[in-house]
Order: structure tokens, then sequence, then C-alpha cells
């Protein structure tokens, strides 16, 4: 399998191992809306991801895999803050976090290569 179908089933997976996660959480207010950014954040990204693959140019392109590493980040954080604030126990979480952290940077990794840069060359707040 390669690199691009790769990454393109581990979001489909992510994506649905953050559904279960949702399902999961207590339906309390800070369940819910935590939930619902988790869940909207999370399967963005394999659908972002889906659409740069269908683009129109390489800026498209960039463009839409830049989204798709926003989200992927914005995904992480609410992953973080659960583990935090502890409405589930952590050992359900880490697994995803981690796969969470790999994911970025593998989406990272692509928007860097996508516009033509090394990553090293990129400052520390965007890498």
């Amino acid at each position: 399998m390669g690199d691009r179908q790769e990454l393109d089933e581990r979001l489909l997976d992510y994506g649905a191992r953050v559904i279960k996660l949702v399902e999961a959480l207590p339906r309390t207010l800070v369940g819910r809306r935590i939930g619902d950014q988790l869940l909207r954040s999370a399967t963005s990204v394999g659908a972002n991801y889906e659409e740069a693959q269908g683009a129109e140019s390489k800026g498209d392109f960039v463009h839409k895999l830049q989204i798709a590493l926003k989200e992927m980040r914005e995904s992480h954080y609410w992953l973080r803050l659960l583990i935090n604030a502890r409405p589930l126990p952590s050992e359900r979480l880490t697994d995803l976090l981690d796969e969470a952290t790999q994911l970025r940077a593998m989406l990272s990794k692509a928007v860097a290569t996508a516009k033509g840069k090394d990553k090293s060359t990129k400052p520390e707040s965007l890498s």
C-alpha cells in the first residue's frame, strides 16, 4: 500500500475511532460541547484530505492539505483536553492521541513536501 493510500485509510480509521469515542462521552453539557468540537474537527481531516486528492491545481492541493492539517491540530487539542479533564479513563484516549500525533506529523510532512520545502526550513511555530 502506498503512503497516500496508507494515510487515506488511517484518516478514515481515525475518524471512525473518534465517532465511537464521542458516543461514549458523558451526556453532560461539557461532554456534548467537547464531543461536538472533536467530532467536527476529527472527521473533517479525512474529508479535506480526500478533497485535496481531487484538487484542481497545486495551490488548491496545498490549501486543502493545510486545512486537513489545521483540523488535525484542532482534534489533537480536544483529545488532550479530554485526557486532562478525565470524563473517560485516560487509557481509552492515549492510543487515539498517539495516532493523532502521528497523523499530524504525516500531514505536516505532506504539506511541506507539497509546498516544495523541507520541514527543517519552516519556522518552529508552523511545524
